[in-house]
């Protein structure tokens, strides 16, 4: 019943973390590095790639950005120690970006030196409205040095067809996904048919435009929609790859790699994985009652 569902997730902060951990174990590769490395391993066992994400956002102090920062760079040297076909994701406010824009500039800046070390590919994510513009700044300097920086695009704000005019003039390579915060009215797109719209639209800009893009979605329509821009213009599989978190719509992720498209899964781990598991059942409340029904079945 979608209404238990939602109710469900409005008690959600109440449960025990052990009733959230039932949940996260699907959606997070674990609360270590080694554990990313093998779930990303398994990944690239089966034609996927992957891009990790070291969970954690609006720290509040210094000293976090920089664990935070040591972080990704170790995450850098195990992707090359080991082989691994994938890149890091990054978010600013982990980083130090509301406390000290300095401070996060020269964070980000060490992560993409590393990965230019290594040859490989740094995505920064995007966050809240408020973060927009900083990011899309700190991409755009970033990019000045090292052209293996991208960033995301949110179909959901209707600034976005602006922001990938600006950013594919300069070559960036972007991410395109629908954008799970709740933003107002006058920035931002409401009505589900209305984000759908306008994501297809940036797709087809993106492509027209020589963007090599991430169409990050599950929804099927998008992917439909997709496949449908891609077959049209006879694309190479080298100009785009589809996206998708960890756990989430496998069966429909191996049909897409069984039809010859690259795809690449956001993995994310860390001691954090609490809020962000949290996060993800908002996003899909009928997760939480089915955990809850098993519960009541096994007891």
């Amino acid at each position: 019943m979608k209404w238990l569902n939602h109710v469900i997730v409005k008690i959600m902060p109440i449960f025990p973390r052990s009733f959230i951990s039932l949940f996260s174990r699907r959606y997070i590769a674990g609360e270590t590095l080694p554990e990313a490395i093998v779930t990303s391993q398994q990944l690239n066992g089966s034609g996927m790639w992957i891009t990790m994400d070291v969970l954690g956002e609006n720290i509040t102090r210094l000293d976090e950005a920089t664990d935070a920062k040591n972080a990704c760079l170790q995450v850098l040297d195990a992707i090359h120690q080991n082989q691994i076909l994938g890149n890091v994701s990054l978010k600013l406010t982990q980083l130090g970006l509301k406390i000290d824009q300095a401070a996060c500039i020269d964070n980000v800046t060490e992560i993409v030196e590393r990965a230019r070390h290594y040859h490989n590919f740094v995505r920064i994510d995007m966050e809240d409205a408020t973060c927009t513009d900083d990011t899309l700044a700190i991409c755009l300097k970033m990019h000045q040095h090292y052209d293996r920086v991208g960033t995301v695009i949110q179909a959901c704000l209707k600034r976005s067809e602006a922001d990938v005019r600006m950013l594919t003039d300069q070559g960036i390579n972007l991410r395109i996904c629908k954008g799970i915060y709740d933003e107002p009215a006058d920035i931002a797109y409401k009505k589900r048919q209305e984000v759908q719209d306008n994501y297809m639209h940036l797709i087809k800009l993106m492509l027209e435009r020589n963007c090599y893009v991430g169409i990050a979605t599950h929804d099927p329509v998008l992917i439909d929609h997709a496949y449908a821009a891609i077959k049209q213009r006879n694309l190479a599989p080298d100009r785009y790859e589809f996206q998708m978190l960890l756990g989430v719509a496998e069966t429909r992720r191996e049909q897409i790699v069984a039809d010859g498209h690259h795809l690449r899964v956001y993995v994310p781990f860390g001691e954090q994985w609490y809020a962000y598991s949290i996060r993800r059942l908002k996003e899909n409340p009928q997760m939480a009652g089915y955990i809850l029904k098993n519960l009541f079945i096994r007891g």
